[in-house]
């Protein structure tokens, strides 16, 4: 999950995995897959930018346990076989 802005500065946390759409019309509105929108302060540049440091967090530490990349004081280091 990532952590995005209403309008109003609350705070709200999003399921990247139930997007279906961001669009800029001019407000940045995120559609889910369940047809729910949500009007966000976050443009779509940098909700995308979030939603990949997201995903790229989740991989590294798969690839850590298997043992293809060592995390060592936030180094990732990889490994050869």
């Amino acid at each position: 999950m990532i952590e995005l802005h209403r309008l109003d500065n609350t705070k709200l946390m999003i399921n990247v995995d139930q997007i279906e759409s961001i669009e800029e019309i001019p407000d940045t509105v995120i559609t889910l897959n369940n047809g729910k929108k949500y009007v966000m302060k976050e443009d779509a540049e940098d909700i995308v930018a979030k939603i990949v440091k997201f995903k790229n967090e989740i991989w590294l530490k798969r690839l850590s346990r298997e043992g293809k990349f060592r995390i060592r004081d936030n180094i990732k280091i990889a490994v050869s076989n």
